[in-house]
């Protein structure tokens, strides 16, 4: 599905919205965001994110529209 010839390893990351993205391991990660646990090749990564990342509405928009 996300066929890449990146070898680099890769963290998800998540914002306190609840949206999701994948940072490069090594690199300090932006404020405002943090690491989940995951951690691996670019694809693995995007994976990982296809899964959890279901509604892409921030959560505070989630909140308001009532789940």
């Amino acid at each position: 599905m996300f066929e890449d010839d990146d070898d680099r390893h890769y963290t998800v990351v998540v914002n306190d919205e609840e949206q999701y993205s994948i940072w490069p391991v090594g690199r300090e990660v932006p404020a405002g965001w943090a690491e989940v646990g995951v951690t691996g090749l670019k694809a693995a990564c995007l994976e990982h994110v296809n899964e959890v990342w279901t509604d892409m509405r921030p959560k505070s928009l989630r909140l308001r529209m009532g789940g």
